[in-house]
């Protein structure tokens, strides 16, 4: 049955593509979510989680939540500020900008330190706003802004949260999983993601990775969501084994499964096997002289993002189109004022299907006759 399954590449930053033994997971007997059995499960999810991530398990713990990866966000800044806190996020992308939204819907006080986005964040000022506002109780960052590729120096701005003694949470949706982290040498308290990314696992369910002191000490903060508190969930599942609220079965069959593959394939490995799929992309994307948005030093080595070229005959739609009906799937970019697009190394993907994915758009591109090598007309391309 699983042969039958059609394979697509997804180059987008998320879904990712899967293996057929993780779709298959979810085909199981219907099971009520409130048995010991699935309790149990769910009880072994979350200890592996912790180890991903090189957790002391005595000292933290994962939670998790149904949604998309920007649940966690939410949970995340609404329960952990205390009373007269204030949030400083380090601000250089789209999913750093989605927090600032979770504090601006909250009515949450916050400071937004914004960098360009193809930049990574000056830890000075960074560490001056911190010397210089006392009541911030939280710094929250992105590790890898999907909508770039840029890579955040998250040890160094939690280390800087730890000196002025703040809560440091970073969103490693598109990391966790894929480059190895390890919380306590990041100097991160809470970590965050959601199993269709870096787990290869399927949409819907999200997870935060964090302290326990910490989750506990909140329960006395002021209660700002009824679904989305940190606590309330955590003591749930401490309490009975169980989510609070009905959870989402099948997705959770299939991130067990996952995660038994990630474990199979080891941490060094799949990183190894990430960073090859990485390599083919940037080197077919500069064979055909397309311009990268973030200098090569400063990328994640996930998320190729890249400048649309200054053709005239350049269509995205219709690039995209012809990719997608041959099984590759291509995404638009995520930055400020110029047109982008990304190529992601997330998912079951190795480097022989980067080198399928170029003879195609190689052809998509001479479609739409689109001169190559790619041609851009001014000099420096810029997003400033």
């Amino acid at each position: 049955m699983s042969g039958t399954i059609k394979r697509n590449i997804l180059l987008n930053p998320g879904p990712a593509t899967t293996t057929d033994t993780v779709k298959m997971a979810q085909v199981v007997p219907d099971i009520c979510p409130r048995e010991k059995e699935f309790a149990g499960m769910m009880r072994k999810l979350r200890s592996d989680l912790v180890k991903i991530v090189h957790g002391d398990p005595e000292k933290y713990t994962s939670v998790l939540f149904c949604g998309s990866g920007t649940i966690n966000i939410d949970v995340c800044l609404n329960s952990l500020l205390p009373e007269g806190g204030r949030i400083l996020i380090v601000n250089n992308g789209a999913y750093s900008a989605r927090a600032v939204e979770v504090c601006q819907y909250y009515g949450l006080s916050y400071i937004n330190l914004e960098f360009p986005t193809d930049e990574l964040p000056d830890l000075a000022v960074v560490e001056k706003t911190l010397r210089e506002n006392s009541d911030i109780a939280l710094v929250h960052t992105t590790h890898n802004e999907t909508g770039t590729g840029i890579l955040n120096p998250i040890g160094e701005i939690g280390a800087l949260a730890h000196k002025y003694h703040a809560v440091f949470t970073v969103d490693t949706t598109s990391t966790l999983a894929m480059r190895p982290i390890d919380m306590e040498k990041e100097q991160i308290d809470f970590c965050m993601a959601s199993a269709q990314k870096g787990l290869m696992a399927m949409t819907g369910l999200s997870f935060i990775i964090g302290r326990r002191d910490l989750i506990e000490k909140s329960a006395s903060y002021p209660r700002r969501s009824y679904y989305c508190n940190l606590f309330l969930q955590y003591d749930w599942f401490e309490k009975t084994g169980e989510m609070h609220f009905t959870p989402p079965v099948q997705t959770i069959y299939a991130a067990i499964q996952a995660i038994e593959e990630y474990f199979a394939e080891g941490e060094e490995e799949k990183w190894k096997r990430h960073t090859r799929v990485f390599n083919a992309i940037r080197e077919g994307l500069a064979e055909l002289g397309f311009r990268e948005v973030i200098k090569e030093e400063w990328q994640a080595g996930l998320v190729a993002s890249v400048y649309y070229p200054e053709d005239e005959n350049w269509d995205f739609e219709k690039v995209h189109d012809y990719c997608y009906d041959r099984g590759f799937t291509i995404y638009p970019g995520k930055v400020a004022s110029a047109d982008t697009f990304r190529l992601c190394a997330l998912g079951a993907i190795d480097e022989q299907d980067i080198r399928n994915f170029f003879v195609v758009f190689r052809e998509a591109l001479a479609q739409c006759r689109v001169e190559i090598p790619i041609k851009y007309n001014s000099g420096e391309t810029s997003l400033q």
